[in-house]
């Protein structure tokens, strides 16, 4: 094990990095930390409502494992890349070293936007799932205001898991474990209570039925608005749930035999995870047997439980869930200070001393803190819920900020792997001549969701839609766009003249030897 940490630390010295983080994860953690990021136990419960409105059960039964495919075509994309760079920037570090300082700007910036974005969207689904776990113990809680309780829930959450990302570093590795073990288990115990506590089930042939409650095409399941528009969105589930797995990278400079393990946690967490939610969904389906009262509460998941189990039951299932998203969050503002501290080393995030800086347990402290703190910030509209829905629609989007930044900041050091082609150096995890194949599915279906998940959600967040609310509006591309027009003119006006990717902070590579 000695000489795997020096093998790791002489790696990192040649990317021009001194091994500041801590090296005390195993490849089964790295693998631990993607897996709960990706989360069935979350994405699969908070955006269910997604899929059900637009498209039923065709966009989870046919539409999970489609989209799963490419997902994973991503996922082999990037173990490639991060087999031969594995640094705690991770892809940031990827495209300047492919491309030029201006595609490592970007890369960074849609990436730390999207991990902020997805840290605030987990934790707000998970302050979600707790409230109604609490209030089904307590009926004056139930009756309270239901938005005002889940926020200040999503608060004490955030404040939680910037503690024990703060005070316990080690602890977190472990509860990292756990977390897959829960997953797992967790998500057997609730497929096994839908499959024996209802006492009847869907069909096969519903999982196969078309629904269409989003308000757009007249609530028709045919023609070209339903197939190119409508179900298109309800692919946010599975696009949303399975995400993050870029955290494999970004804790990498944390683990042992970095440029293997890392590549294959990548992408053994997709697929595990495709397999696990594909499964977990089913059995949401076949449990669906009152579809009036699930359409009564706009596709809320939730209401699969309580009408079809008994209250101890359905209570079961919402504990688990809640547990599950608990770690999942932790998980994400995990990844999301370590990327921040990565981008903050080199320079590219304002006060990047602050935000650099790690304490005696070689911590980002500064990071987690700010990241946390900026994920409570852009949630703040979902104190805000639109007449006629249970869901805030600042959730959707959040969800949709966190979609876009990530894959878009996937985008592009793939693309730069492609245009680098035979001059790409890999590491020991490589694609082979797979690469150009796989590169080229994996750009044009990233470009493809980024379009549709920044399109409106409901026909009154479409300006000039007689109904139009501003809570209806799904501010996915106000953000999305302010972001890169602000990352663009900084970039035009100020960086390209003093940024220049990673700085080193290693002046020379020592041997194995000299390390040993």
């Amino acid at each position: 094990m000695a000489q795997a940490l020096d093998d790791d630390a002489q790696r990192l010295a040649e990317l021009g990095y001194k091994q500041e983080l801590s090296r005390s994860w195993s490849g089964f953690s790295n693998f631990a930390i993607s897996f709960s990021i990706i989360s069935i136990l979350a994405g699969c419960f908070t955006t269910f409502g997604q899929a059900w409105n637009n498209g039923g059960p065709l966009a989870i039964s046919v539409g999970w494992p489609l989209i799963s495919i490419f997902i994973l075509i991503i996922g082999f994309c990037m173990s490639e890349l991060v087999s031969a760079y594995p640094t705690a920037g991770g892809i940031y570090w990827w495209a300047t070293k492919l491309g030029k300082p201006i595609h490592g700007w970007f890369t960074g910036w849609l990436n730390l936007v999207g991990l902020i974005a997805v840290t605030a969207s987990v934790d707000y689904g998970c302050a979600t799932f707790l409230n109604i776990t609490i209030g089904r113990f307590s009926d004056s809680w139930a009756a309270g205001n239901a938005l005002h309780q889940t926020f200040l829930l999503f608060a004490v959450i955030l404040v939680l898991h910037a503690l024990i990302n703060i005070f316990s570093h080690r602890l977190i590795s472990i509860l990292q474990n756990i977390s897959v073990w829960w997953h797992v288990f967790g998500a057997a115990a609730v497929v096994l209570i839908l499959i024996f506590g209802p006492s009847k089930h869907q069909s096969v042939g519903f999982l196969f039925e078309q629904f269409n409650n989003s308000g757009f095409g007249g609530g028709g399941t045919s023609g070209p608005t339903f197939w190119l528009y409508v179900l298109p969105l309800g692919f946010l589930l599975t696009q949303y749930t399975i995400t993050g797995f870029d955290a494999c990278a970004h804790v990498s400079e944390e683990t042992h035999d970095a440029a293997k393990t890392a590549a294959k946690g990548l992408w053994k967490s997709i697929f595990y995870s495709a397999i696990g939610g594909w499964i977990l969904l089913l059995a949401f389906l076949f449990a669906a047997t009152d579809v009036d009262a699930i359409n009564k509460e706009f596709g809320f998941v939730g209401a699969i439980f309580t009408s079809a189990l008994s209250s101890p039951l359905a209570t079961a299932i919402f504990g688990i869930s809640t547990i599950g998203q608990f770690f999942c969050g932790m998980s994400c503002v995990t990844s999301m200070s370590r990327m921040t501290y990565a981008f903050s080393r080199d320079g590219a995030v304002p006060g990047w001393r602050l935000w650099s800086r790690v304490d005696r347990n070689r911590t980002p402290v500064n990071a987690i803190i700010g990241g946390c703190a900026v994920a409570l910030l852009i949630t703040l509209p979902a104190l805000y819920a639109p007449p006629g829905s249970a869901t805030p629609v600042a959730f959707l989007a959040v969800v949709s900020i966190a979609v876009i930044g990530l894959y878009l900041a996937f985008l592009i050091p793939i693309w730069l792997r492609l245009r680098a082609g035979d001059s790409f150096q890999p590491g020991p995890w490589t694609l082979g001549r797979k690469y150009k194949v796989l590169g080229w599915i994996a750009v044009v279906e990233i470009i493809i969701i980024s379009i549709y998940f920044i399109l409106p959600i409901a026909p009154a967040g479409v300006p000039g839609n007689k109904d139009f609310a501003w809570t209806s509006v799904n501010y996915a591309p106000i953000a999305v766009g302010a972001v890169l027009i602000g990352i663009a003119l900084w970039w035009s006006l100020s960086a390209k003249k003093w940024f220049t990717g990673p700085r080193r902070t290693i002046d020379e590579v020592e041997s194995p030897e000299t390390v040993a």
